[in-house]
């Protein structure tokens, strides 16, 4: 679906499988976030053929947290295209291995505070809490927040996988809900348009997930 200029979500449907929502920054540079399973990837590739895109038209690859449901598919793009996850998420994903997936290396790392790709700015803010590492990704001139796992429409990110910290969650959920946000893009469901509407949901998670974490 096309959200705005130069933005489209991929948006997963099929909740027979985990799988998370990919989305597009088309402009001089080709940006794709969070890419999703290696072996869903096939969601990906239609969407993108549906704009007249290849996997092999992609510059930057983000990944907001390195869970298997968003990074996985990271490993199918070769240069070059790059991938770029925070250092800490990294060496978190690293830990696994062998026992549970093989991450990507990536070809640099996201620390927080402003990004350039191409003529686009955005501002990295890290968000732990789901995982130590997640990052929000901010784009400004669209005012769209690529939120991740860290909030969906009406709730939160689960903090009981490995590293999850339910007060650092809330932290982070403070943290992004006093940005100015127009599309609020989540990981998984629904995204949320509008900006009172995106309010709202900050209200509306502080109101009833907070007494939780």
């Amino acid at each position: 679906m096309d959200v705005c200029k130069g933005l489209h979500a991929f948006i997963w449907q099929d909740y027979r499988e985990n799988n998370c929502n990919t989305f597009l920054i088309d402009g001089e540079k080709k940006i794709l976030i969070d890419p999703g399973h290696r072996h869903l990837f096939q969601h990906v590739e239609r969407n993108l053929a549906s704009l007249k895109l290849t996997p092999a038209d992609i510059d930057v690859v983000i990944v907001t947290h390195g869970h298997p449901d968003h990074l996985e598919a990271a490993e199918l793009f070769s240069k070059p295209t790059l991938v770029t996850m925070n250092e800490a998420e990294y060496r978190l994903v690293k830990s696994w291995s062998g026992s549970y997936f093989e991450g990507p290396d990536p070809d640099f790392f996201l620390q927080e505070g402003d990004l350039r790709i191409g003529a686009e700015d955005f501002e990295i803010i890290h968000t732990p809490g789901h995982s130590p590492g997640s990052i929000c990704l901010y784009w400004p001139a669209r005012k769209a927040l690529f939120a991740g796992d860290v909030v969906f429409r009406e709730g939160i990110g689960r903090t009981d996988l490995p590293g999850g910290n339910g007060s650092q969650l809330k932290a982070s959920i403070k943290k992004i809900a006093v940005l100015e946000v127009e599309y609020l893009l989540t990981g998984h469901g629904d995204i949320v348009v509008g900006r009172e509407a995106v309010r709202e949901n900050f209200r509306a998670i502080e109101a009833y997930w907070f007494q939780y974490l």
